[in-house]
């Protein structure tokens, strides 16, 4: 996936991130004896100080986060001073604990650490940063900011914001519309964020009301149980949105079943199939909005940064930011040939 995560900049160079010269500071007017503001090296792709970065996350049981822990080994293998350190990816908390610690007792250089839960992982997180390792805290969020040197996820608000935007203008000609939302895992924080920014874009369209709401699993099966129950609940409607790509199979699945083809459907997260759902364009999926599993190539290349002392190409502070939020894009017809190399199986 190497080539996955090098074709796009996603945040601030050419390849993904940390590629590409700072920004000149300097105007004639300025005086030389004046500093620069940004002369601070910037992490680039030539080969500089050796870093032994150490990568730990939960289980791959999900297409998206087997995505992640792709993204972070083709990363690495792009650069010559990169040793990744990677353990065997659990949900169980005290077996990633004990991961991280034996990373710490190793004494990498940096840590990147995508939490099974975030809440349960501070106390490794502070340890890690105590020991004089900093740790880039991937996507889910240590309970304190003193846990991390670095946080850089998506934007689960962001994604149902966009979303219902997305139908929102699609809807906008037409009176009394209705919408159903297909959610994730209920108990989740983010599914919340997701629905909450979905109902805050709809505020913006009077014309659409949501009527239905499911809660699945993010699994195959939960999707197709929850979508056949909607569609036999709900015999009228315009649009729906699905929180996830992997739980999308099924409901397409379910769909296909009931014989509908009087809706429009836009997925999360930026799956594969999805994207060749879309291309193809002859079904109901018409989009999908993005929650990248490219930002552990990303986190790579901050841990890598940190590692050498650098910054960031692009930016002027001489030290990488605290917290990088992702954007969520919506892929449609019009832009699919440009994302599917990012497309996660």
């Amino acid at each position: 996936m190497s080539e996955l995560t090098s074709r796009r900049g996603l945040l601030f160079g050419t390849a993904a991130i940390g590629a590409g010269a700072l920004l000149t500071g300097c105007t004639s007017n300025e005086s030389k004896d004046e500093p620069a503001a940004n002369d601070q090296p910037a992490a680039d792709d030539k080969p500089g100080k050796q870093v032994t970065i150490g990568f730990a996350g939960p289980q791959a049981d999900h297409g998206w986060l087997n995505a992640i822990n792709d993204n972070a080994k083709s990363r690495a293998k792009k650069y010559s001073d990169v040793t990744l350190e990677i353990t065997e990816g659990s949900n169980d908390t005290a077996a990633q604990i004990g991961q991280i610690e034996t990373l710490i007792n190793k004494k990498v250089d940096v840590l990147v650490v995508l939490p099974a839960d975030g809440k349960a992982l501070t106390q490794v997180g502070l340890k890690a940063m105590r020991a004089g390792i900093p740790v880039v805290n991937l996507d889910r969020i240590f309970n304190t900011p003193q846990a991390y040197r670095c946080w850089i996820g998506g934007d689960n608000y962001g994604m149902g914001l966009n979303a219902g935007h997305y139908i929102g203008e699609k809807l906008k000609g037409k009176s009394d519309a209705r919408v159903i939302e297909l959610a994730g895992l209920d108990n989740l924080e983010l599914t919340k964020q997701r629905t909450q920014g979905f109902d805050d874009a709809l505020k913006n369209y009077p014309n659409i009301k949501k009527v239905a709401r499911q809660a699945a699993e993010f699994t195959v099966e939960s999707g197709q149980a929850k979508m056949a129950q909607l569609l036999q609940a709900q015999s009228k409607f315009d649009a729906l949105w699905n929180h996830d790509d992997d739980q999308g199979v099924g409901a397409l699945r379910a769909i296909e079943q009931a014989g509908r083809d009087d809706f429009l459907m836009v997925g999360g997260a930026g799956a594969l199939s999805a994207f060749q759902a879309i291309k193809q364009d002859d079904g109901v999926l018409k989009a999908t909005v993005l929650y990248p599993p490219t930002m552990a190539a990303s986190a790579i290349d901050l841990a890598r940064a940190l590692g050498q002392g650098k910054g960031i190409g692009g930016m002027a502070e001489f030290e990488i930011p605290a917290s990088i939020t992702l954007y969520s894009a919506v892929v449609d017809k019009a832009n699919v040939d440009q994302y599917m190399p990012t497309g996660f199986k």
